[in-house]
């Protein structure tokens, strides 16, 4: 839950917890037909994106969760030309993939159009003309429902959803069902890679290491890591998963990989950061070896 009172934004991080942020702008507050949108304004943040009261994104860290999530995937394939994005409405996780100079196509496909549009007009740090790149191709559409009657199969799929939220309009992207029809678009040696929720000591069990668990039920590998995004206030958790060996990549290679394969430099990944996202703390290592739960259409597990 989040409310806008005054000139602070208050919002429940979990069901006894709130944290205030004071604005000094309300760009825009109203609800599309999927969920509710405002993008606000502050000191601490610049301009920040909220969805159904969860922050999804601010102009001072989205670099941090942006690179986190595309580039580990992309350096670790060996030439990825075709990628598909689900969700990403600010356009980061586009902007990233571009990036890469082996990148022939992209096909992003986002649900929410009116999300979109606001991002495009409020928030172009963000996307930095993304959009309307020529390997961009935008969709207007449920993933899921566009990944099941497509043929095209892709190199690495990254999915850049809202949180499992009950009600929300996600939930249902997070699935054993979904995940086998991902598996089956991607191409031999392809990857996934999804956002998977809050990582941090009290509330990895959301939706973190169920996400993971179900991912390591389909893939024969899986990898989860993270990194600590300020505006989210947790450690956040990010699953990789392949049925292909995922490589192990020393931070010297990485940092060869950035050099070679990349258009410009990066402001947060490196070999170090890549090596200390895959170093997991050890409630995280506790939590996944502890997690029964599977994710499934008939018995969803909600993010709080």
């Amino acid at each position: 839950m989040e409310e806008i009172t005054g000139k602070w934004v208050i919002e429940t991080v979990m069901p006894d917890l709130a944290i205030m942020l004071k604005v000094d702008d309300v760009l825009y507050s109203g609800h599309t037909g999927f969920q509710r949108v405002e993008v606000v304004h502050s000191d601490v943040y610049g301009r920040s994106l909220l969805l159904d009261g969860k922050t999804q994104s601010t102009e001072r860290d989205e670099h941090i969760y942006h690179e986190t999530l595309v580039h580990p995937a992309l350096l670790s394939h060996p030439n990825p030309r075709d990628v598909f994005i689900g969700g990403g409405g600010e356009g980061g996780t586009l902007r990233e993939t571009l990036v890469h100079k082996t990148v022939e196509n992209v096909v992003m496909v986002d649900l929410d159009q009116q999300v979109v549009d606001l991002c495009r007009e409020h928030l172009p740090q963000h996307h930095q003309g993304a959009f309307d790149d020529p390997r961009t191709t935008l969709v207007f559409d449920d993933a899921r429902q566009y990944l099941a009657s497509s043929s095209q199969q892709f190199d690495v799929m990254i999915m850049d959803l809202v949180d499992p939220l009950e009600g929300g309009p996600a939930y249902l992207l997070y699935t054993e069902e979904y995940y086998n029809i991902v598996r089956a678009r991607l191409k031999p040696g392809g990857i996934l890679v999804t956002q998977s929720g809050p990582a941090g000591y009290l509330s990895l069990h959301e939706c973190f290491t169920t996400i993971y668990k179900t991912l390591a039920s389909i893939f024969s590998h899986t990898h989860p890591y993270h990194t600590h995004v300020p505006s989210f206030i947790t450690i956040w958790g990010f699953t990789v998963a392949s049925d292909a060996p995922l490589p192990q990549l020393a931070p010297a290679e990485v940092d060869v990989r950035i050099k070679e394969r990349l258009a410009r430099p990066l402001r947060h990944y490196d070999g170090e950061t890549h090596a200390a996202m895959f170093a997991l703390p050890r409630h995280i290592r506790e939590g996944i070896a502890g997690e029964t739960r599977i994710n499934r259409d008939d018995a969803p597990v909600f993010m709080v």
